[in-house]
């Protein structure tokens, strides 16, 4: 990762406040990171926005909407990479990752983990007696000024 890196932590209660949360973090990391392309802002901040939006709805989902499921992500902006983990104290996510296709035109849902998969790099879920931990990463490519090399102006001898 680069050296240059910002990064915020937000921790909460699943439900729609933490997914509010998530995105101003996001939105206050942006302006900090100037950097990161239009297209890298928009992708991530689907991903991340469909991520921490099945935790909350799920989270909610398996029982009343104080169940107490906790969450907490932290989010990196490097110069190099975006990265996102959340840690959620929900139960196991069971999922079929070969399953995972955008549903047809007529579905209301179900696009949530196959826009996700789609947009990053890097996708990954595992489970533990605690819960679930989701990372997610899109891989930046390099500063456009990075590219551009600039020589010194040649000097002809006059003679």
């Amino acid at each position: 990762m680069g050296a240059d890196r910002r990064t915020a932590h937000v921790a909460g209660l699943a439900g729609p406040a933490f997914v509010e949360h998530v995105l101003d973090a996001l939105d206050a990391l942006w302006e900090a990171s100037p950097h990161v392309a239009p297209e890298d802002r928009t992708l991530f901040a689907l991903a991340v926005s469909e991520v921490s939006t099945n935790i909350a709805a799920h989270g909610e989902a398996e029982g009343e909407p104080d169940a107490g499921i906790t969450v907490e992500v932290d989010i990196a902006v490097a110069d190099d990479e975006l990265v996102a983990t959340f840690v959620d104290t929900a139960d196991p996510a069971r999922i079929d990752w070969d399953a995972v296709a955008m549903p047809g035109v007529d579905s209301e849902s179900g696009r949530g983990l196959a826009l996700t998969t789609a947009v990053l790099d890097d996708f990954e879920h595992s489970v533990d007696a605690t819960g679930n931990t989701w990372v997610l990463r899109r891989r930046l490519a390099p500063h456009a000024l990075s590219l551009i090399h600039i020589s010194e102006p040649t000097r002809q001898a006059e003679i």
